[in-house]
């Protein structure tokens, strides 16, 4: 893949590269010099202080010359400006260029072969009439709906939530088109139904891949990396431990509930061949498949790149979590809110309750005041502190006591195992605007708040919760579709939806990206917001390359028109010029 040495966007076509040291831009970065507009993507990285154990629950920090600074700020500025006559000279050596000689024009394409596709896809739009099927919804009448908003004036606070048997229907797939083209997430229940019922148990997966591995690897996979959860970090803890507290739980000294998350176990590009049983049945049990299936969708633009190419990484992906039904207020198991770079299909295999003890309970009130006294003098210390401020701790006391009595009842079957909240498209700048004003309000790394913030969606270090969703709604007007996830349910996610995943219980999801034709010039869009971001963001790399997805996928579809449509003379003679 060749990538744009300032902005890491994969390049497709034309750009410019130095002929001395082979620096490569693409013309984006070209067209922005020449503008003096080009942002100055300086090496910005996160700064988060570890102030100690006791500061995550509430104590005292310890001394500043004691606490490890996990990340510095590498603030550096250049100039790079286009020369009189337009051109433009390598970069300079600060930018990893030698800043001596004039970009070169450069193309990896063979000579008009995208102008020969646009030429042959507008020839063939001209020369045929579409047939764009009307279809009136009956979602209601049909019971296939289920409400995720309270918005007032609002024709979308319904989602389609069809049964996998309703998607067999005629016509369902023209109905799913309906409301994905719309930017609407989709839920399909009982999906794991038309499947072999594989275990998707974590510590039956784990013995299954252990069958899988010689000994060197076995022991090489003795231990993961998971993410604390609390301190939002990586730390290794031996994979029977990790498996054990998945389904029994696990707590810190101080009894406040120790939330672990693994991402992508077995790793993805290795999960086909370690559990190739549950790859299969993950995927026999994906609804939609033209748009869903990663290795054969029609509609999936993401299959279209030619085998001889690296294709980038859609999963599937296995994510095992900890989790419990109370809202914890720190520590929660959560993935915060982000936007996948593409469209995506997540379903819910499995999931373990793991009941609260009564010494827990109390124990986790007590910390949650000692968490609003520090949140109190860290707001009067910042001062924000408003008339209207609402206690958040108080909230959470209220919702955690009202909670289905939490001291180790058995709970329903019924209940879903992860809390979904989704925003629309059209919502994006008022919640990115509450994140920034309301930043210094929620804590991420070690617990410290959010001082920093280079983007409010792609940085990923919010979680909103139900004291901020509260106040977002009241000061922005914003409301996410919220529901929750069941075993077997699988949700899509529209590309260019902020969302946020918080465990209700332990749950083993499985998901896979793909792109549909609906949504490309969302991935588009994003693809340039990545490219926005600085050097070191973890967000930045253009890891779909989807402008090369695109050419491809065309390519292929004017082949298949070819061969699939009956053409008649005219068509032909002009579908071929």
């Amino acid at each position: 893949m060749v990538c744009s040495n300032y902005c890491a966007t994969s390049i497709v076509d034309f750009h410019r590269t130095c002929p001395r040291c082979h620096y490569e831009l693409c013309l984006w970065c070209c067209q922005e010099i020449r503008k003096g507009s080009l942002s100055s993507h300086a090496k910005v990285k996160f700064q988060y202080e570890n102030r100690g154990f006791d500061y995550m629950h509430g104590g005292k920090p310890l001394p500043s010359d004691a606490g490890n600074t996990e990340y510095h700020d590498e603030t550096l500025v250049v100039q790079w400006n286009a020369n009189h006559d337009g051109s433009i000279s390598c970069a300079p050596k600060e930018l990893g260029g030698c800043g001596n000689c004039i970009l070169e024009l450069k193309r990896i394409l063979p000579t008009g072969q995208i102008l020969e596709l646009i030429h042959k896809a507008e020839n063939f739009l001209c020369t045929r009439e579409l047939d764009q099927k009307g279809l009136v919804c009956k979602c209601t009448a049909t019971g296939r709906v289920q409400r995720a908003s309270f918005r007032e004036g609002s024709q979308d606070n319904y989602l389609y939530c069809p049964a996998l048997k309703d998607t067999l229907d005629d016509d369902e797939l023209f109905h799913f088109q309906k409301h994905w083209i719309n930017g609407e997430p989709i839920i399909v229940r009982d999906v794991l139904e038309s499947t072999t019922h594989l275990s998707w148990e974590p510590m039956v997966m784990w013995r299954a891949l252990c069958e899988k591995v010689d000994s060197e690897l076995g022991s090489k996979m003795s231990e993961v990396m998971a993410i604390d959860c609390l301190a939002s970090c990586e730390v290794k803890i031996n994979t029977r431990q990790f498996f054990e507290g998945y389904s029994k739980g696990r707590t810190y000294g101080n009894f406040w509930p120790e939330m672990l998350k693994l991402k992508d176990w077995p790793p993805s590009d290795r999960f086909e061949d370690l559990l190739p049983r549950h790859c299969d049945e993950f995927i026999s049990a994906l609804p939609f498949q033209e748009y869903s299936d990663p290795k054969a969708a029609i509609l999936n633009v993401a299959v279209m790149f030619p085998p001889s190419l690296v294709k980038p990484d859609l999963g599937p992906k296995t994510y095992i979590a900890y989790g419990t039904r109370e809202e914890l207020g720190r520590g929660d198991s959560v993935t915060k809110l982000h936007c996948d770079m593409a469209d995506a299909v997540n379903i819910l295999t499995h999931t373990a309750d793991v009941a609260l003890r009564e010494e827990q309970c109390s124990a986790i009130l007590q910390l949650q005041r000692q968490h609003r006294e520090q949140d109190e003098k860290e707001s009067l210390q910042q001062e924000r502190v408003h008339n209207h401020h609402t206690e958040p701790a108080e909230i959470i006391l209220e919702s955690y006591i009202a909670a289905d009595d939490i001291l180790g009842e058995e709970r329903k079957e019924s209940m879903g195992g992860a809390l979904w909240d989704i925003y629309r498209r059209e919502d994006v700048p008022k919640l990115e605007a509450y994140l920034r004003k309301h930043s210094i309000e929620f804590r991420h790394t070690y617990c410290s708040p959010v001082e920093q913030v280079i983007h409010p969606i792609h940085d990923q270090c919010f979680y909103i919760t139900m004291e901020h969703k509260k106040k977002l709604k009241e000061e922005f007007g914003v409301e996410p579709w919220a529901f929750e996830q069941r075993v077997g349910d699988a949700v899509f996610i529209p590309a260019g939806c902020p969302h946020q995943v918080r465990n209700l219980k332990s749950c083993t999801k499985v998901a896979v990206d793909f792109v549909s034709p609906e949504n490309v010039s969302e991935c588009l869009k994003l693809t340039e917001e990545f490219r926005q971001l600085p050097q070191g963001h973890k967000a930045r790399e253009d890891k779909l390359e989807i402008k090369k997805m695109v050419i491809y996928a065309v390519e292929q579809a004017i082949k298949d028109l070819q061969e699939l449509i009956p053409s008649d003379a005219t068509a032909t003679r002009n579908f071929a010029e």
